[in-house]
């Protein structure tokens, strides 16, 4: 018997060999949500209560308590909807998909000598698969820290981007009829609410690093206003970073926590004064051009947005950093103050004061006539700031005679109080959890 060889080019062979490879190796899913377009219709999703095979049906308080915090992280995203448990009977996957569910999430749970793992599947209901699997062991003081984990990356699977639920928020806080404040740190359903600060007296602007490993502010305990830093991590030490006479105000971060740009008003002026991490002066960025004040860095760390009065009242300012050149952006509203620059895009959010109302607004630093108002409740909307993730934005709403900390959605939906402690909640500031 006769057999013909046949060769073909080496480079043939290598195209068919890539042209077969997704065939032979299983690509991740495809994200299923996008958040860069409007959403229309909400994600949704079962979490029936985690079961722990040791205890009975009657005792499964804690599984209740973990899958309603997961359901609230979950639905806290602003575009997910968690069905009510009360609306399917059963646990299994008909009956969620009977409910309306998109997806849901099982979780099993075992406790042993204040120890607890948690087992956590994401199921896609229409294809009828299990999508994503985590374990997770630890303290059961963590449980939260673990929910919130697989949350985010619950999250990253669905849209190709991580979640917020592990981000941490800072804020001042003063107590009813007390004058002093306090900076505390909260998860984002305020579980765990950690005190900072103990100088008990008046205290500003607290800025986060972006990774959230630093905490500086500006505080008047000493006599004069001087700003602090404090490092987040185990350490937890507190130490001046600039205590010259006068102002010492509102640090904002660069993108590589390497430098900081704050108002000073050390040769008389408020000015905007760019440090390092020591406190120690780069530069000057601007001179006697009225007070400066709010300064928050582009991303790329080039621009900044800062506030100035230098046309009698509060407006918003563009500086190129590479040549101090400035921009004027606003014109709409009596005054705007309090920008802050999403880390995502060129979106700036600020505070405008719109018919005696401070409302928020955002623009796009670089587009003229782009300034669009997300708030228009009869109630002050003060200090805002963006979520890590570019979608959304805190801020200190006022309520009768106090502030309390609220979020919406960069679009204007979804606006509701975070969270509630005691008291009057202002400045607030989103960033990275530290570990």
């Amino acid at each position: 018997m006769n057999f013909i060889r046949i060769h073909f080019p080496l480079s043939l062979v290598l195209t068919l060999i890539i042209s077969l490879l997704p065939s032979l190796v299983q690509s991740a899913p495809p994200p299923v949500i996008d958040i860069n377009k409007a959403i229309t219709r909400k994600t949704t999703f079962a979490v029936p209560w985690f079961e722990n095979k040791d205890l009975g049906s009657t005792k499964q308080k804690l599984g209740r308590d973990l899958a309603l915090v997961l359901s609230q992280a979950l639905t806290f995203h602003g575009y997910i909807d968690v069905i009510p448990t009360e609306k399917y009977s059963s646990i299994t996957a008909n009956a969620w998909k009977t409910s309306g569910a998109d997806f849901a999430i099982t979780g099993k749970y075992s406790i042993s000598s204040e120890k607890i793992k948690l087992e956590l599947r994401l199921h896609q209901l229409a294809a009828g698969d299990m999508r994503l699997g985590k374990s997770y062991n630890g303290s059961i003081n963590q449980k939260y820290e673990m929910l919130f984990k697989y949350t985010d990356t619950v999250i990253k699977e669905l849209t190709g981007k991580p979640g917020i639920a592990s981000t941490q928020i800072a804020y001042v806080s003063q107590p009813k009829n007390q004058r002093a404040q306090e900076v505390f740190i909260t998860d984002i359903l305020g579980k765990k609410h950690r005190q900072v600060t103990r100088h008990q007296n008046l205290i500003v602007s607290p800025r986060m690093s972006a990774d959230g490993n630093f905490l500086t502010y500006s505080s008047y305990h000493s006599g004069n206003q001087n700003l602090y830093i404090t490092d987040l991590r185990q350490s937890r030490t507190t130490q001046a970073l600039s205590r010259r006479k006068g102002m010492n105000l509102a640090p904002a971060w660069s993108p590589n926590g390497k430098q900081l740009i704050l108002t000073l008003s050390v040769n008389g002026n408020p000015d905007l004064f760019m440090i390092d991490r020591q406190g120690k002066i780069i530069r000057q960025l601007t001179r006697r051009s009225g007070i400066n004040v709010s300064p928050t860095y582009s991303p790329d760390g080039k621009h900044i947005v800062f506030v100035s009065d230098r046309s009698r009242k509060p407006q918003l300012y563009l500086m190129k950093l590479s040549d101090g050149s400035v921009t004027r952006l606003t014109y709409q509203g009596s005054e705007n103050a309090e920008p802050s620059w999403s880390p995502t895009e060129d979106l700036i959010v600020y505070s405008s004061l719109r018919n005696g109302i401070y409302q928020i607004c955002t623009l796009n630093p670089f587009m003229e006539n782009s300034s669009i108002q997300i708030t228009k409740d009869q109630s002050h909307h003060e200090s805002p700031a963006f979520s890590p993730d570019g979608n959304q934005i805190i801020f200190a709403k006022k309520d009768g005679n106090k502030h309390k900390i609220y979020g919406i959605m960069k679009d204007g939906n979804f606006q509701r109080p975070l969270f509630s402690v005691p008291g009057s909640q202002s400045y607030p500031q989103w960033a990275q959890k530290n570990y």
